[in-house]
């Protein structure tokens, strides 16, 4: 193999463009014509990762095998690429920082001023240099976070432009912009891009590839004048129209030539045509549909999607595999109460209690979880919605009125969940949980071992409470089984109902492991139990 290439995808005019959905995309065509490919995010905020930051403003914290807290864009690049993620795919400025600074500290730079460039930019470009010096990929994607002409973002293009000197043929950028529709004047106004592509050619960085997000096809005329005014040329100007799902944006950018385009500009063989019959199949059965099934997912931050992204597409995912719509009802748990829970979730037929932090919405998650249990609705607890469950079952069967969270009360009697040994000691919040993926020994005849097929399986965690196994005896005599636990420690990381007709907690997160060609074999199950149910 010859040396690694790399891509670097910027975005202009304004954020949330889809610069993870577009890389996600190039990178799928890539690896359909036989390249090994990864894909990386810069983040320019100066947090060292997204762990202790409110999903309001952030969304989702995505977990990787190795037990990294990154940004929710490397669940695109998972579910998309089918390949695990780690520490290395996602690099903060807070990290960046961190690393200057504790090797000023040792006295690494021989006491030289220390510096933007080229002491913060040579930082950045070990980081991006780091998964292609493994010789394990062809193609490095490095997606920035940002809108070129933030100040947070300057860094970084100075990095790529020196990169793409350094590298020469071996580095390229493509440059996602907007070209909105103007009502009024019935237009599609290409100004936006051009200032966009000036402002990066100011920073010395000259895009090699220009992907318009566009609500309306751009006739060739539009493309022409963007080819002549941002020193691209026209092959090179491709369109990102919107699309009724994200994974329809591979195709889309299959039908625009963008992985051609690519792979000329990298001086790279096409090899084989794209094979993307497994995609195929599972977008016709997305698009097909044989029936729908409406799930409520409960959780604080409802009115946040992108606070529940992975869940959204495993259930995505394991819908399309059980030929079913999955129609989601997002119903906040703070405005659930004892009187109003059958009418929040009349006709659902199934209930998902969401993972989160905190004692806010909490009320209304035990309320729903026991509706779920009394009404015989397939039942799906994630993390803290595990937790609920063995709170609510411990107060309203097990008659331990005051069973609670530690971590919501500290001096309550019955502690079912309680703070892990190993977390007491702890004052800081970043990076000090449970992180990353456990082995987890399953029980014959279980949901779990029904989903799974098999008696062990590794999933990731994060969190800081654990079922309390003082109790265990008492929930098993009560009905409700620990069905899947650590062989190591002895932590129950399952729970179940087996005289109800679907009803699992889990401890860990089964959503970050789902993706199109390998849909989790949980989120499948719920689904499969709802339509049976249905």
């Amino acid at each position: 193999m010859g040396a690694t290439k790399y891509i670097f995808v910027t975005g202009g005019v304004t954020s949330s463009l889809g610069k993870g959905i577009v890389a996600a995309s190039l990178a799928k065509l890539l690896q359909a014509r036989g390249y090994s490919v990864t894909i990386q995010k810069l983040d320019p905020y100066i947090n060292v990762d997204p762990g202790t930051l409110n999903p309001y403003e952030h969304g989702e914290c995505y977990v990787t095998d190795d037990g990294a807290e990154t940004d929710l864009d490397l669940g695109h690049y998972e579910r998309f690429l089918n390949v695990r993620t780690s520490q290395a795919n996602n690099v903060t400025t807070g990290r960046i920082y961190q690393s200057v600074i504790n090797k000023e500290r040792r006295g690494d730079y021989l006491g030289k001023t220390v510096q933007i460039i080229p002491h913060i930019t040579d930082e950045i470009k070990r980081r991006i240099k780091i998964l292609g010096s493994k010789g394990k990929y062809d193609i490095v994607i490095t997606e920035i976070g940002g809108t070129v002409g933030d100040i947070e973002s300057l860094p970084y293009i100075e990095t790529v432009r020196q990169l793409k000197w350094e590298l020469g043929d071996d580095a390229i950028v493509v440059h996602l912009t907007l070209v909105p529709f103007l009502a009024a004047s019935g237009e599609l106004k290409t100004k936006p891009t051009q200032h966009s592509v000036k402002s990066l050619l100011e920073t010395g960085v000259q895009p090699d590839v220009l992907v318009l997000r566009t609500e309306h096809d751009i006739h060739m005329s539009i493309r022409k004048k963007v080819a002549l005014f941002c020193n691209v040329s026209i092959d090179s100007v491709i369109q990102s129209i919107d699309v009724p799902t994200i994974y329809d944006v591979p195709l889309k950018m299959l039908e625009e030539k963008l992985d051609r385009t690519v792979l000329k500009k990298l001086n790279m063989p096409l090899r084989n045509d794209p094979k993307l019959e497994p995609w195929n199949a599972f977008l016709a059965k997305l698009k097909n549909p044989k029936d729908t099934v409406e799930i409520a997912l409960v959780g604080k931050y409802v009115e946040l999607h992108d606070a529940y992204k992975s869940i959204v597409e495993a259930l995505i995912h394991a819908g399309a595999m059980n030929e079913v719509k999955v129609k989601i009802r997002w119903v906040h748990s703070e405005k659930i109460n004892e009187a109003n829970v059958a009418e929040k979730l009349e006709g659902v037929n199934g209930i998902l209690v969401a993972p989160g932090f905190g004692h806010r919405g909490l009320d209304g998650k035990i309320i729903a979880t026991r509706y779920a249990r009394e009404s015989n609705i397939p039942f799906f607890g994630i993390c803290l919605g595990m937790q609920v469950s063995v709170i609510e079952y411990a107060r309203n069967v097990l008659k331990l009125e005051d069973a609670d969270s530690t971590e919501m009360n500290e001096k309550c009697e019955d502690p079912v969940i309680d703070l892990m040994e190993d977390q007491k000691g702890i004052t800081e919040k970043g990076g000090t949980m449970r992180l990353g993926a456990y082995a987890c020994k399953i029980t014959a005849g279980s949901n779990m071992e029904k989903a799974y097929g098999s008696l062990e399986t590794q999933e990731r965690h994060r969190h800081r409470y654990e079922f309390n196994n003082e109790y265990l005896k008492a929930f098993e005599k009560g009905g409700m089984i620990a069905s899947g636990c650590n062989p190591d420690t002895g932590l129950v990381e399952v729970v179940e109902i087996p005289e109800h007709c679907w009803f699992t907690g889990v401890q860990f997160h089964p959503e970050y492991s789902s993706t199109v060609l390998n849909p989790h074999p949980l989120f499948v199950a719920f689904v499969k139990a709802i339509v049976e149910n249905k």
